[in-house]
């Protein structure tokens, strides 16, 4: 079973920037979709962003497009959360994530089946 260890997480004044990172356990982590979600303190687990097996393709959550970047280099087994123009309502805790081997993007919590401990990202106003 995959394994999933995020890192990067902190403490940031709003418009700042902060880079995310989930390294993966698994030699055949290029075979597996990846993605970002997201829980704030008294709301549910929300979906932030996705990236397909090669990187070729992502998808965003409407509240992030535009500010947050997902990519990954499956030569270090790793993907990346870029977030920028962060804003206090993005305070959570964020959690990656992978989809079902082989499988395109996966964007609804049914999709995802491996998830790691997740990392605390807060922004102040």
């Amino acid at each position: 079973q995959m394994q999933l260890v995020e890192s990067g997480g902190g403490s940031v004044q709003a418009g700042g920037s902060l880079r995310l990172s989930c390294e993966a356990s698994l030699r055949t982590f290029s075979d597996y979709p990846v993605g970002w979600l997201r829980q704030a303190p008294g709301k549910e687990r929300e979906f932030v962003a996705a990236i397909s097996k090669d990187g070729s393709n992502t998808y965003y959550a409407n509240s992030v497009g535009g500010r947050f970047t997902i990519s990954r280099n499956n030569a270090k087994n790793t993907v990346y959360l870029q977030m920028n123009s962060l804003k206090p309502e993005d305070t959570a805790v964020y959690y990656c994530a992978s989809g079902r081997r082989y499988s395109y993007l996966p964007t609804g919590m049914g999709d995802f089946y491996s998830w790691g401990q997740g990392t605390q990202v807060t922004v102040s106003p």
